[in-house]
């Protein structure tokens, strides 16, 4: 971003998942050395700060600590001493560091004067820390002032092969210095389908297309389900909840759906999920990840975005791909006295903007997608078993529902062949 503070470091590694990405300092000869020569420098673990992308949730705050713990176990196997591991969520107040820009001026005031490498790892990231140290031990670690953002300009990006997109599992890992695990969107007995009441935003302009669609694909996967709308259409049904149609945000008819949904006068169930009339969705997948959460929290769980991150701003989880909520969380929301400044505010921001005032964590899952399946990388995908994807336009929605989310039982392959124009 234009006016960011220029920052230096010793060296700085950022390996998301599943690929990594090195800063080069100019000095390409000594930094493509083949692996048999002998490393001027042999990089030790604590050498090394490792940053563990965790969120503020029980659930992932375990998950996190067992990859640190993971990473102790690995350097006392190597007879190094434990290296410093920092759980993003515990280095600052700020929510907004998961975003990874703004936790860097914090991370190299407090470890780059001792440590020569930040390393950025995600729960599913796996380590070979005895291959790690050997491929840092190919890079010098002389400063480097870098501008992330000037135009594209600033050091050039170097790929590490080393830092590998296959699964743990694989045959071919065995110079890996990390790799993935395929994301477990599962704790335990899956929630009964009771739990999970379901709240589709839809308008009168969509009734004869895309509410079929929903009711020809994952519909019968809801206990409880409500479709509401602009108009009350008793053949769907819908329900109108008095708030007209907008173009844009639904901010209005959101929080009408959150305060029928805290009255208890429709449903009991600890979890609401709110989606679009277009969005697809798989919910016994859902109801299997919802048993790693608990819903006596205040949770909300789905795909993270973010909003001026850089200046004190929130994260959101954005509309399109689902929104689920416990009930808690919606009771909260609603005692906070949030609300809209207008009827067509962006309803997923206006609430990122309010839990954020209230202190509940935004929960982001990668199975939940805001866009289409071609719109992500193969890879990522055939990590997961996804939840939800979003639009219809230029794809046949019954296909990709059957293909992505639906149950092997329910699986129908002569719909795969199928296109279809924008709805």
């Amino acid at each position: 971003m234009p006016g960011y503070t220029v920052i230096y470091f010793c060296c700085f590694l950022l390996p998301f998942v599943p690929t990594c990405i090195a800063f080069n300092d100019g000095n390409s000869e000594k930094q493509e050395r083949s692996d048999s020569h002998v490393f001027d420098h042999l990089t030790e673990v604590r050498d090394v700060i490792f940053v563990i992308r965790s969120q503020k949730n029980s659930y992932h705050t375990h998950r996190a600590e067992q990859r640190r713990t993971e990473l102790l176990h690995e350097a006392q196997i190597l007879n190094q001493s434990s290296p410093d591991v920092v759980l993003l969520h515990k280095l600052s107040d700020y929510d907004g560091n998961w975003s990874v820009l703004p936790a860097l001026p914090r991370l190299v005031s407090r470890y780059c004067q001792t440590s020569s490498w930040i390393v950025f790892l995600e729960e599913e990231t796996n380590v070979n820390l005895n291959n790690l140290l050997q491929v840092l031990s190919k890079f010098t670690t002389r400063k480097i002032a870098m501008y992330i953002w000037e135009e594209g300009r600033g050091p050039a990006l170097t790929a590490v092969n080393e830092f590998c997109s296959e699964p743990q599992s694989s045959f071919s890992t065995g110079d890996c210095a990390t790799t993935v695990n395929t994301y477990s969107s599962a704790c335990g007995k899956p929630v009964q389908k009771e739990d999970i009441f379901v709240a589709v935003k839809t308008c009168q302009r969509f009734h004869g297309d895309r509410v079929p669609l929903v009711k020809q694909t994952w519909e019968k996967d809801a206990a409880s389900l409500e479709y509401y709308s602009d108009i009350t259409d008793p053949y769907i049904p819908t329900i109108h909840l008095g708030v007209p149609n907008t173009e844009r945000g639904h901010c209005a008819k959101t929080f009408a759906i959150l305060r029928r949904f805290a009255s208890g006068a429709v449903t009991q169930a600890p979890w609401l999920l709110i989606v679009d009339d277009d969005t697809l969705i798989s919910l016994p997948r859902l109801r299997r990840l919802l048993s790693c959460y608990d819903p006596k929290e205040a949770v909300s769980v789905g795909e993270r975005y973010g909003y001026g991150l850089l200046r004190d701003g929130y994260s959101y989880i954005t509309g399109g791909g689902g929104i689920v909520f416990s009930r808690v969380a919606v009771q909260n929301i609603l005692a906070g006295g949030c609300g809209c400044r207008s009827s067509d505010a962006p309803d997923d921001m206006v609430l990122g903007m309010c839990l954020t005032t209230l202190g509940i964590p935004v929960t982001h899952s990668p199975l939940f997608h805001q866009a289409r399946p071609h719109d992500y990388v193969k890879e990522l995908l055939a990590r997961q078993n996804p939840i939800s994807f979003h639009k219809h336009w230029n794809i046949n929605p019954v296909a990709i529902y059957q293909h992505w989310l639906a149950e092997p039982r329910q699986k129908r392959p002569h719909l795969l062949t199928k296109t279809r124009e924008e709805l």
